[in-house]
């Protein structure tokens, strides 16, 4: 089981914005920011940052992040506030049935070129 993944980022302030406005419709929040060093912050649910970004050179190659949603309508959440927030498009909300048949996902580059995905395994 993984505890918690971190990305570096060349724009901090312009990434922790994005991430907060994207990740919101996950139920996702600010959780910790450590200042002292880095700049770090780390967003999750309850309390419990599973999610980091850090003020650096962009991490590369860019990678692929895949975020649970509970259901299709959080997926769709998520895409709309991404976009909003700054990202490009990736793959609109839909079945990705290569996956399997109720596969439903998003996809969206964020401010570095990473592809940041949410996604629900639910039937409809």
């Amino acid at each position: 089981m993984i505890d918690h993944i971190g990305l570096s980022v060349s724009d901090y302030d312009n990434s922790k914005a994005f991430y907060l406005k994207a990740l919101q419709p996950l139920g996702y929040e600010l959780v910790m920011e450590v200042t002292e060093v880095g700049p770090f912050a780390g967003f999750g649910e309850a309390g419990k940052p599973d999610f980091w970004i850090a003020k650096d050179a962009a991490t590369t190659p860019r990678v692929h992040v895949a975020f649970l949603a509970n259901d299709r309508a959080t997926v769709d959440a998520f895409y709309h506030a991404a976009i909003e927030a700054g990202a490009s498009d990736n793959g609109p909300p839909g079945v990705r049935e290569i996956y399997h048949p109720d596969y439903y996902g998003a996809f969206v580059i964020d401010p570095d070129g990473h592809n940041i995905e949410a996604v629900c395994h639910a039937p409809e």
